[in-house]
């Protein structure tokens, strides 16, 4: 079999070289994902919050550790200020199937917060093959955002 030409990845020309530099370097702005997550997790990192914005349910049957358990619906402006201002969020949801993380980032970026998605969500946290807290796990350190 003869390869046709140009093929179905070469039919739509690359961007110039200027132009892919400042699509994929704006994406990193937007996104992490879950080894670089991990990684920084795994060092100890305290510079962000990771939240995991699925169910209930779902959160307590598993999640990424040291992750808070906050729905969109939940993040509201008074909740949001238990963290110091200029705190980094990183959200994530179900996968790539999912606009949980993407609906989360949108409303805490309309409350002037800086946030993140990470890309892939559980399912390429377990797709990397990390570990997974439960409800048992709930990291100690989350401020009390259920009473507000």
């Amino acid at each position: 079999m003869t390869p046709t030409s140009p093929s179905p990845v070469a039919a739509t020309p690359a961007a110039n070289a200027q132009d892919a530099l400042a699509h994929f370097s704006a994406r990193l702005t937007f996104e992490t994902d879950c080894w670089d997550t991990n990684a920084a997790l795994s060092a100890g990192a305290t510079d962000f919050v990771l939240i995991d914005v699925r169910n209930a349910e779902l959160y307590r049957a598993s999640h990424v550790p040291t992750a808070i358990h906050l729905p969109v619906g939940k993040m509201t402006e008074r909740k949001m200020t238990s963290w110091p201002e200029g705190t980094l969020f990183v959200v994530y949801c179900a996968g790539p199937h999912c606009n949980g993380a993407n609906k989360a980032a949108v409303r805490l970026a309309s409350l002037g917060l800086p946030v993140k998605e990470m890309i892939g969500g559980i399912t390429g946290w377990i797709d990397e093959g990390f570990t997974l807290d439960t409800a048992e796990t709930v990291p100690a350190t989350a401020p009390n955002i259920a009473a507000q």
